[in-house]
């Protein structure tokens, strides 16, 4: 299983769900990445090489980082990734991305990984099975800068969260960042990578 950390994160932000994670049986391994001066491109090639090295693997990606994980699996052809969770990931496209990007100085806040935070990642191999973990929480910088008609985990709307291709989509009361120290959030990981299907 490799973890992805979000925006403006470093690897060891994944620590606390990778020790959760390994509780539960799993064998985490963090990629970290530059996502703000590296271009996202680069990123996906890095993880192909990485996963191409071992055997079959789950991934599981906080915002940015899931994002990564389906668009490298959308352009990199026969990658061995089984299932995929995304936690509070804008499939959809980011609203929060695009107010950003209209304002000079804050598109900088998101460097090279704006654009596929504006466009969102509507598709991915149908082999591989993708579940989505929103939070409804709406504490954070994206309630400042965007509107949102419903619900929110302050920076992602869950309505930017939904897509028909999904396998299974679940919501917990956490906000964007709360998603990586959320012990539900935690769960319905473990349960989506045994099952392919998140807890009623």
């Amino acid at each position: 299983m490799i973890l992805l950390h979000g925006l403006w994160m470093p690897g060891a932000a994944m620590l606390w769900f990778a020790r959760r994670l390994s509780e539960l049986g799993y064998a985490p391994a963090i990629f970290g990445y530059r996502s703000i001066v590296g271009r996202p491109e680069a990123a996906a090639a890095r993880l192909a090489a990485c996963l191409r090295a071992g055997p079959p693997a789950h991934l599981v990606g906080h915002s940015l980082g899931g994002m990564l994980a389906l668009d490298a699996l959308a352009t990199i052809p026969g990658l061995p990734v089984r299932r995929v969770v995304c936690l509070g990931a804008p499939v959809c496209g980011s609203g929060a991305a695009s107010a950003l990007s209209r304002r000079a100085l804050t598109a900088l806040y998101m460097g090279r990984s704006g654009a596929i935070l504006r466009r969102g990642c509507a598709t991915w191999p149908a082999q591989v099975e993708v579940g989505m973990i929103a939070g409804r929480v709406p504490r954070g910088l994206g309630a400042l800068l965007a509107r949102f008609d419903g619900p929110h985990d302050g920076t992602v709307a869950v309505a930017e969260t939904r897509l028909p291709a999904l396998a299974d989509h679940v919501v917990v009361d956490a906000s964007h960042s709360g998603l990586l120290f959320s012990r539900p959030a935690v769960g319905q990981t473990a349960a989506f990578l045994r099952e392919g299907r998140f807890r009623a």
